[in-house]
């Protein structure tokens, strides 16, 4: 009977981790959702955001039966640090500046039930999977539905958001792991503090002004092109209006409305010329005519600023002190930011944040040490 007893309690305590653990995952779920809905200026997506966080939370209260049903106790959870992360940066950036970064980690979430048995048999996987149905009952509701861009924001498939926080994040490491390396480098060769801060300084711009240039290049280039775009279909609207009708048709038709809808939205849709312009540019081509991938100077300006405040780090010693104690402050400054950064990145990874920040460091570091030889022996060569 002891051995029986024995694995009994294995099984119970690992089923009360499992549960204990889904219930963690529900309470930070629902508590991201009704972050979102409070920042969501737009009521129908916040309604929609509600849905969600009321899904989120049945199944919490699931897990707590189950709890329960051990004779476990259910005190009240706090979402954890990267939900109260994400909630804050919402509340201040707004929803769409982190909801790709949600629906990455929906979809590396999305299998998670699919092997619980208990989560099974209470339909979890296909509730987790349900938000779709969700967001088409709305869309079909009284109120006259929600369009197609917003569902697409809900998804996190808005052209224009983009995964600003990955960007962000990504830029200041840049900016930071490559100053580093260039002023580790120049340190190597022993050469004298003023000369080493006159190298950060310029590395700092040079690099800031070259990615604001390609940043700018990029996004008018796109600009250029959709614009581009845009101006042939309007002339082959204009030229070819037969055609262009028979796309909106086959558009709708492939959308899951029949011959004889689709062909009367067409007509409607015809009948005015910007507005069939409008809807075979977001429909064929896939542009938001009304945005074309945002402002240039803006990407420009935003990529020099992330770049530079990355970059400052290996320098700040360098700022107030001279010698080796400046080297080791620069260090040490860049090693906390390598460390912040690669916590940040687990915002949308999922990973440990300790795991996250060491392995960030670890690498900014190897970057840096990989430099300071290099730069150690061409002085040595150079200096005979």
């Amino acid at each position: 009977m002891g051995p029986m007893n024995d694995k009994s309690q294995i099984s119970a305590a690992a089923s009360e981790h499992r549960y204990r653990t889904n219930l963690q995952g529900e309470v930070d779920g629902a508590q991201l959702y009704r972050s979102l809905a409070d920042a969501e200026p737009d009521p129908r997506i916040a309604e929609v955001y509600r849905r969600l966080a009321a899904v989120e939370e049945a199944h919490g209260e699931f897990w707590r039966r189950k709890l329960e049903g051990l004779g476990k106790r259910t005190t009240h959870l706090r979402a954890g640090w990267r939900t109260r992360a994400l909630g804050w940066l919402a509340r201040r950036f707004g929803p769409e500046f982190v909801l790709p970064v949600i629906t990455g980690l929906e979809q590396v979430d999305v299998g998670h039930y699919d092997t619980q048995p208990e989560a099974a048999a209470g339909g979890l996987p296909q509730a987790e999977r349900s938000h779709a149905r969700i967001l088409a009952a709305i869309a079909g509701g009284p109120k006259g539905g929600l369009p197609g861009s917003t569902l697409a924001r809900i998804e996190g498939r808005h052209h224009t958001g983009g995964n600003a926080l990955r960007a962000a994040v990504l830029g200041a490491n840049d900016g930071l792991v490559s100053n580093l390396s260039l002023v580790m480098g120049v340190a190597g060769a022993a050469v004298e503090s003023h000369t080493l801060l006159i190298t950060g300084l310029a590395g700092l711009v040079a690099g800031a002004c070259s990615m604001a240039m390609g940043e700018w290049l990029s996004v008018n280039s796109a600009r250029e092109l959709y614009q581009q775009q845009i101006s042939t279909e309007a002339g082959e609207l204009e030229q070819a209006p037969d055609e262009e009708k028979e796309e909106i048709i086959l558009i709708y038709q492939s959308k899951g409305l029949s011959e004889k809808q689709a062909k009367a939205l067409a007509d409607q849709l015809m009948a005015n010329k910007d507005t069939a312009l409008d809807t075979l540019v977001r429909e064929e081509l896939g542009i938001d005519p009304d945005e074309l991938g945002g402002s240039a100077w803006a990407a420009a300006g935003t990529s020099f600023c992330l770049f530079a405040c990355g970059a400052i780090f290996p320098i700040l010693g360098l700022l107030f002190l001279s010698g080796d104690p400046a080297l080791w402050v620069g260090l040490a400054a860049s090693g906390a930011a390598l460390f912040a950064i690669g916590a940040g990145t687990s915002l949308f990874t999922g990973r440990g944040v300790l795991f996250s920040g060491a392995r960030q460091l670890l690498i900014g570091f190897a970057a840096a040490g990989v430099t300071f030889v290099i730069g150690r022996l061409v002085g040595v060569s150079l200096g005979g």
